[in-house]
């Protein structure tokens, strides 16, 4: 259940019995949960908090003179909100989001529903209007209890000053226990203005909550539940591992290669499941469903046990689930949500629990039965497919093409940068041609799908991982979104290398209207637009800035920018009729997945036109 590491120690708090503000408390415990950068936006209902962290600093510095938690200033409270997602998934701890009240808080919502949606531990702490004046329309007040009720794992109104110090801890829980996500702690400005005395230990009572974590983690596998599953796996002839985000947020990736190493299963992952296997082994497929790799998704079609870790079924991946995976004659299913069992696709076996501990204790029964399936022939199936479908595109063309951009950059990157991407056909390409080691190097957009992601989350990931290599590839649209974050960047001195696939519109939209609109682009189609990007990357700060758009220069400027010692910007005029393929249209299953004029096809048909008004 993870509590917070305070509530776990023996001794009494150093500091117990201190009189403190309330402002002072928050700080306190935002230090005692291991927090080393804040993000977030001043305002007047969470000045105390904002001057409590300052003075926290200016009395805590390294040997360096630098404070002990930063708090990094964003454009916008929305880029704070990413900024402390990309943080979180980088470093696999909780984000912090701390801003001020009415619009400071409600332009954080987009952020805390994304951080929902793909399971992102962050704590956001909003300033509120004083007590006696919550409901009374006061300036910059906002109902964040209800408007972010609907999009969070739980929010906190403290109107109890006594329970202050024991809310915040509780929300470090909740967020990253069980099946992480976004918590929010609403705190009146009298209560932040308010003195009492530090406990330095202690959580609210949320009993439901923990006996539903108590009992996750009490369920434990036992023999004759994994004596059941290697009754499937053993009867099975193509067996194949479909992985998803649940693997790398349950920081199960190191016990799922280790599986499917040891009994030799192919893997295919989600776009949130990407780094979870190694993309460089022989046993990776890949990306699966509607922008998946062509062998990943005939792999699909061709398996007769598929084994489920930490995914949910969703639409781009199992749109039809009567049709997905229509040759598997049973589905097994671990995960740590109950509530995910069954919900779009039937499970014969399955288990909730935790992630890597369970898929430890699968691997141990199998070594200890000396369990050891041939699966010889599917691996040379498996061979076959990703040799005769694999991916490409117009490598003839004139034009650039994004696709070249991407495996230029992953020459240098060799599946060992942090990539952030914005959100449409910039998002799938790099899912499909880059490649990743580990987990927590792909931060994206998953279930949301929300534009203006990629540079405010670039940004959280590089404080998070200072050392590593950070890029964020995105689009003309995408980019435009938080456009503001390129200042940050260069305000922070960050060396993160922002490069952007310029084709003049919303491209996965008008992809879209090409295919089943008959190329009518409806509001997407921005090439009288006047955006000088390289110039507003110049005005924001960059030393390096530069537009590419001759395919005899994109070696030469790709390498300077990824060799830039600060921050870079790189602007690429792609070929604006680039299209991502495959692509499974909607309501279609996996035997109807377009490959486009580069990529194989073993069905040869022409797929049913897919009903358009199915848009996204």
């Amino acid at each position: 259940m993870n509590p917070s590491p305070q509530a776990l120690a023996s001794e009494p708090h150093p500091l117990a019995g201190a009189q403190m503000s309330g402002a002072e408390m928050i700080v306190q415990v935002l230090a005692d949960q291991g927090v080393e950068t804040i993000f977030g936006y001043s305002g007047g209902a969470i000045l105390p908090t904002y001057d409590a962290v300052f003075r926290f600093n200016d009395e805590h510095r390294d040997e360096g003179g630098n404070p002990s938690m930063p708090l990094i200033v964003p454009a916008n409270e929305q880029g704070a909100g990413f900024m402390a997602a990309g943080y979180a998934r980088a470093s696999g701890t909780v984000g912090v989001v701390m801003v001020t009240s009415g619009p400071g808080a409600t332009n954080t919502v987009t952020p805390v529903r994304d951080c929902m949606a793909d399971s992102t531990p962050i704590v956001v702490i909003t300033g509120q209007v004083p007590t006696t004046s919550i409901g009374t329309d006061a300036f910059q007040e906002a109902p964040v209890t209800t408007t972010l009720g609907a999009v969070a794992k739980h929010v906190f109104l403290i109107t109890d000053p006594e329970r202050l110090e024991e809310t915040v801890r509780t929300a470090f829980e909740i967020a990253r226990s069980g099946r992480p996500g976004p918590v929010v702690v609403d705190i009146p400005k009298d209560v932040q203005n308010w003195s009492g005395q530090y406990k330095g230990a202690g959580l609210l009572p949320v009993t439901g909550y923990r006996q539903r974590m108590r009992a996750v983690e009490a369920n434990v596998l036992d023999n004759s539940t994994c004596k059941a599953f290697f009754a499937l796996l053993t009867k099975a002839r193509r067996p194949l591992i479909y992985a998803g985000g649940g693997v790398i947020n349950g920081n199960a990736a190191d016990a799922l290669r280790t599986f499917a190493n040891q009994f030799q299963i192919p893997v295919v992952t989600t776009l949130m499941g990407i780094g979870s296997y190694d993309t460089t082994e022989n046993l990776s497929l890949r990306m699966l469903g509607m922008h998946g790799t062509a062998f990943a998704n005939y792999a699909v079609e061709d398996c007769d046990f598929l084994i489920a870790a930490g995914a949910r079924f969703d639409d781009r991946v199992a749109a039809v689930p009567e049709k997905f995976a229509p040759k598997a004659k049973c589905v097994a299913h671990f995960d740590v949500d109950s509530s995910e069992i069954s919900k779009v696709k039937t499970a014969g076996w399955y288990h909730v629990g935790i992630l890597d501990r369970d898929l430890n204790a699968i691997t141990a029964y199998g070594q200890r039965h000396k369990i050891a399936p041939d699966f010889s022939t599917w691996h040379t199936e498996i061979a076959a497919l990703k040799r005769d479908y694999q991916l490409n595109f117009d490598r003839d063309s004139d034009l650039i093409q994004p696709h070249a951009v991407i495996e230029e950059i992953n020459r240098y990157t060799k599946g060992e940068a942090i990539i952030t991407t914005g959100v449409g056909q910039q998002q799938m390409w790099a899912a499909q041609y880059f490649d990743f080691k580990q987990p927590r190097l792909w931060l994206t957009s998953g279930s949301m799908g929300t534009m203006g992601f990629g540079l405010p989350a670039a940004i959280g990931a590089q404080f998070a991982c200072p050392e590593k290599l950070v890029i964020d590839l995105d689009g003309d649209a995408s980019i435009r979104m938080n456009i503001g974050e390129l200042e940050t960047v260069t305000s922070y001195d960050l060396p993160i290398k922002v490069i952007v696939l310029n084709n003049y519109g919303d491209g996965m939209v008008k992809q879209w209207q090409k295919l089943y609109y008959k190329g009518r682009l409806s509001a997407s189609d921005k090439s009288l637009r006047r955006k000088d990007f390289v110039r507003a990357a110049e005005a924001d700060g960059f030393g390096f800035a530069a537009r590419l758009d001759k395919k005899s220069k994109l070696k030469k400027l790709i390498r300077e920018c990824i060799k830039y010692p600060g921050p870079a910007f790189l602007e690429v005029i792609i070929d604006p009729d680039a299209l991502v393929m495959p692509m499974i249209g909607p309501g279609l299953g996996y035997d109807q997945m377009i490959t486009g004029d580069f990529i194989a096809d073993r069905n040869d048909v022409d797929p049913d036109e897919p009903d358009s008004s199915a848009m996204f």
